[in-house]
């Protein structure tokens, strides 16, 4: 099997074997926007492309709060962003003070799910009664060493799972050495909520806030009301 046939049979799967948690989770997506609530997005190392994905992007939900820290981007050190998603009580001092609202929802992307700062982050949502949505690799997760006693997965409300096997290559198949899949399939993920949650805000008569892009004519003019609305909830929009 060649390299786009592997990828297109595992965004297949990633669909199918999810469809139920999509469903649940465009549910509780559904419910922050209609509460006018936010949405905190979080993840290190490479899991943080995922977390660009979904902040400020054209098409994207615009209630939404990345959760960040650049001790946890390799671009910021590479060796070092490895130490700090290990780091117990980095997910706390990121946080800050009650970063959770009455009616927020946490997404959390963590491939392997097993180092404290994604649990830890996982942990603060629920200690604050706030649900919690785990992206991550069953698979992955069970063969990683333990680092925290539990996981992603497990403090979860939901999880989305990517399917992604030990050590995320893909290619070649019989052997995987490259093409890693967890930012494709993170990405897809995504985007069949934001797909789902369009078609379930539409039946509902509710207009998503949906970013358009800069780059078009009339993208600013169309993002001002946003930017206004959600400035003050999402200081990192400046």
């Amino acid at each position: 099997m060649g390299y786009a046939a592997t990828v297109h049979e595992h965004l297949q799967r990633v669909e199918e074997a999810n469809t139920e948690a999509v469903a649940q989770v465009v549910g509780l997506l559904l419910d922050v926007v209609r509460a006018d609530g936010l949405i905190h997005t979080a993840g290190a190392g490479h899991s943080l492309a995922a977390v660009a994905e979904t902040f400020y992007r054209a098409g994207g939900l615009a209630c939404v709060r990345p959760i960040y820290h650049p001790d946890l981007l390799p671009m910021h050190g590479a060796r070092a962003s490895t130490v700090a998603e290990r780091r117990a009580g980095l997910a706390a001092e990121t946080l800050g003070e009650k970063p959770f609202g009455p009616d927020d929802l946490l997404i959390v992307f963590s491939t392997s799910g097993v180092n404290p700062y994604p649990v830890e982050l996982a942990k603060a949502a629920v200690a604050a009664g706030r649900p919690v949505v785990g992206v991550t690799s069953r698979e992955a997760s069970a063969a990683a060493p333990s680092r925290s006693g539990t996981t992603l997965a497990a403090e979860s409300t939901v999880v989305l799972d990517n399917l992604v096997r030990v050590g995320d290559a893909s290619y070649p198949a019989d052997s995987p050495a490259t093409a890693p899949l967890s930012s494709l399939a993170n990405g897809f993920l995504w985007n069949l909520l934001l797909v789902g949650l369009q078609d379930a805000a539409t039946a509902a008569g509710i207009r998503l806030p949906l970013w358009r892009s800069a780059n078009m004519v009339g993208g600013d003019e169309a993002n001002k009301d946003l930017m206004a609305r959600y400035l003050p909830l999402v200081p990192v929009l400046e």
